[in-house]
């Protein structure tokens, strides 16, 4: 098949300067990336077309050649010349292919630097999270130099060809009996070095900027659910795509309830007589209050489920439950009147045997059969 002019391949004319080819590669390969397109034979095949034609078209020499000779000028050392340790060898195939398969921030060929990924902490309270929440997040990450259009180099400056490795973007290191490729050391496999960096990101193509983000979060979040901002996080370099921004939830603590995925639990103070005699009370849900039904002789300590008065869950399914633990309060600040009638209470009560308090006179026969034993 034969190739597509290399003007055509980055749209644009024959006599483009240096600006113009530089701003039409970085869009093509923030658009082909193939970290943005994973198994995408057809956008992966995009990339590479991109980055041979910027290969060529950058560097007078080859440009020179290839615009009097066409293709013919320039194999051996275009995208898919030979074996060799030229750019287009196996080696940059090897990288292209598998470049960030080990982790943002690993160059792909070109020098191309996935960007790195970010995380945030967004603080909730327990109705936001329930109820869902609308939030502004601010951060700082590194984004591309305007400046110099995330290049590295000064406006009215190129970079140059680098002298370590001859502007292939590897070098060959001896190792007993094997030769290993590696990416070159001095340029980061760009295949190019800057001689006057950019003032404001002093060469490095990025720079640290303030943001602020809108961020949607779904009814039913819970501590540790995360959101994906996909291509929020760093700015990539040499035509790299962005990283992600993760936004992980942590709820605060409740005054009233407890959670436990989609239930919820709390603590109801009970009455001494409404537990022995029996009633209502009111208690807490998410929707407001709701009355609860006690029965006579309720103990310390009984749970009562209230079904559906939980929290929906942010993956579907229905709301859970809510479990309300009531606590007998023992009566406090007590006058003698009332201590003369607790004591007749008393009384009636012991006169009464074990009928009214079970579990205490079960109690200490267990503990009169124990020392009894002994």
């Amino acid at each position: 098949m034969s190739k597509r002019d290399y003007y055509e391949v980055l749209g644009v004319e024959k006599g483009a300067d240096d600006a113009e080819l530089k701003k039409a590669y970085r869009r093509l390969a923030m658009k082909h990336h193939p970290d943005r397109n994973p198994d995408d034979a057809e956008s992966e095949g995009k990339f590479k077309e991109a980055k041979e034609a910027f290969e060529i078209l950058s560097d007078s020499r080859k440009r020179a050649a290839y615009d009097q000779y066409g293709h013919a000028g320039v194999d051996g050392s275009a995208g898919m010349g030979g074996m060799g340790g030229g750019a287009g060898g196996f080696g940059d195939i090897f990288g292209d292919v598998f470049g960030d398969i080990f982790g943002g921030g690993r160059p792909s060929s070109g020098g191309a630097y996935r960007g790195a990924d970010m995380r945030y902490e967004l603080v909730l309270s327990l109705e936001e999270a329930v109820r869902g929440h609308s939030a502004n997040v601010t951060f700082s990450s590194l984004k591309a130099c305007d400046t110099c259009d995330g290049d590295g180099a000064k406006p009215g400056t190129e970079k140059k060809q680098c002298t370590t490795c001859g502007g292939i973007g590897q070098v060959r290191r001896q190792q007993g009996f094997f030769s290993v490729q590696q990416t070159c050391p001095s340029c980061r496999g760009e295949g190019r070095t800057i001689e006057e960096p950019c003032e404001d990101c002093h060469g490095q193509g990025r720079v640290q900027q303030r943001r602020t983000l809108a961020v949607k979060v779904p009814a039913g979040v819970d501590t540790g659910d995360r959101i994906r901002l996909s291509g929020e996080g760093e700015a990539g370099q040499n035509g790299g795509p962005p990283g992600d921004l993760y936004v992980e939830m942590r709820v605060r603590p409740h005054a009233v309830f407890e959670r436990d995925g989609p239930d919820l639990s709390c603590n109801v103070p009970l009455t001494f007589t409404c537990a022995a005699l029996g009633g209502e009370t009111k208690v807490p849900t998410l929707e407001g209050e709701v009355s609860l039904k006690i029965p006579a002789g309720t103990q310390s300590g009984r749970v009562f489920r209230l079904r559906g008065k939980g929290i929906k869950q942010v993956r579907g399914g229905g709301p859970g439950d809510l479990y309300c633990r009531v606590d007998v309060e023992t009566p406090t600040s007590l006058t003698r009147e009332q201590k003369d009638i607790l004591r007749q209470l008393e009384a009636s009560l012991d006169a009464g045997g074990d009928q009214h308090s079970p579990r205490h006179h079960g109690w200490k026969d267990t503990v009169k059969q124990f020392f009894d034993s002994m």
